[in-house]
């Protein structure tokens, strides 16, 4: 009996400990990406190590202001294993996000990721969604120097809510998070989501759904 338990126990440990990790934890002291490597994996196959240089651990550019002239008056600027190969196989990330005055980073969420963001400059809210059915909306303004954390695959956002641009530099628990914004998913899929499956999901009229798909 005492074994079986301890079986049980063991199955659950092992189980947990999948279900818990992020990106999964690094075997050497570093596999630098091969952007070019033949190898097809989950993830980027590593360098040869005899070949890694200090430049595939360096990114330059976070203190450059992004353009924030668009139609959401924010840009992200992220530093992940696609700009810093030496993040393959480490779980982690980071980005900087410049905001314009009551510029907004969307509505989005990150597949692969836990968020952590700072406030560098200016005041910034910020909130997330609680998955169904309460939808809850948690929402907070930071000042400089604040510190707010976003869970993994929760529709989450910022807005700058001050008269100034505000910067932001956010961590997240993946190389390769992803995001998926959630407008832009929507309407802006190709090929187009029918448009009356649209409008019964919004409860709107099929006019309001091309509208909006007009716009991505």
């Amino acid at each position: 009996m005492a074994s079986h338990f301890l079986s049980l126990g063991v199955i659950m440990l092992i189980t947990s400990s999948f279900s818990l990790a992020s990106d999964s934890s690094p075997l050497q002291d570093f596999c630098v990406a091969d952007r070019n490597g033949p190898v097809l994996v989950n993830g980027l196959a590593c360098k040869d190590a005899k070949l890694v240089k200090a430049d595939d651990f360096f990114f330059s550019g976070l203190h450059l202001m992004g353009n924030t002239s668009n139609a959401v008056g924010s840009l992200v600027t992220p530093v992940t294993v696609a700009q810093l190969p030496g993040l393959n196989t480490l779980g982690i990330s980071m980005a900087r996000i410049d905001f314009a005055p009551w510029g907004i980073n969307p509505p989005h969420t990150h597949p692969r990721a836990t968020e952590i963001l700072t406030v560098i400059e200016g005041r910034i809210q910020v909130g997330f969604i609680t998955s169904n059915p309460e939808n809850r909306l948690i929402n907070k303004v930071l000042q400089k120097g604040d510190v707010f954390v976003f869970p993994e695959g929760l529709i989450h956002f910022q807005r700058n809510v001050g008269h100034g641009n505000a910067i932001a530099i956010v961590g997240l628990s993946s190389q390769n998070p992803g995001v998926i914004t959630i407008a832009n998913a929507v309407f802006g899929a190709k090929p187009d989501i029918p448009n009356d499956l649209l409008a019964k999901a919004f409860q709107v009229d099929v006019k309001v759904v091309n509208q909006i798909q007009s716009k991505f």
